[in-house]
């Protein structure tokens, strides 16, 4: 035995062949015609009647889907990110739980910093939020796509609103600022 090759089995060409090359020349010359000849019965209809007219076929004039103009409309504004959020606004309680969305809803959200703000009608529940915080990032992550949500954070219940009034004392934090 001997380590030739036999004749006639040489080695392949590692490039595409002679068909594969002129499959690709025939479809960009297709194309490039198809390209051309719509911009010519363009010019050819817009000098026959001043304008273009509406034919059988579908064209870029044609009315849109109320649903395709909106995605559209997002897509060209760069607002993919914004709105997967505001879905998900919409669906917190399917994505938390209906336990966890009775006391805890979401505010805001910050497109620059990746940050969720979520407010919780109780301490307790802002804190059982914040050990969950993680678990959810992963989850809305899942849904919106990596590196939507980077932080949620958690603002428990706010204070009753300052009133002011006539037996209050000018510069008084409340019944607290008498002892001490």
């Amino acid at each position: 035995m001997t380590d030739e090759q036999p004749s006639g089995d040489g080695p392949k060409p590692a490039g595409p062949s002679g068909v594969d090359l002129a499959r690709v020349a025939l479809r960009a010359a297709k194309e490039q015609a198809r390209a051309r000849g719509d911009a010519a019965q363009q010019k050819r209809q817009a000098r026959r009647g001043g304008g273009l007219r509406s034919g059988a076929r579908a064209d870029g004039r044609d009315p849109m889907a109320f649903g395709a103009a909106i995605n559209r409309l997002i897509t060209e504004r760069g607002w993919e990110t914004p709105a997967a959020v505001g879905g998900v606004m919409g669906r917190w309680p399917q994505i938390v739980g209906e336990d966890v969305a009775k006391h805890c809803a979401p505010e805001t959200y910050d497109e620059d910093e990746r940050v969720l703000v979520v407010r919780c009608d109780s301490t307790a529940w802002a804190t059982n939020l914040r050990l969950l915080a993680p678990q959810l990032v992963a989850r809305l992550n899942e849904d919106l796509g990596h590196g939507a949500v980077k932080v949620i954070k958690v603002n428990g219940p706010g204070g009753p609103a300052r009133r002011y009034g006539p037996l209050r004392a000018p510069g008084s934090t409340g019944p607290g600022d008498t002892y001490g």
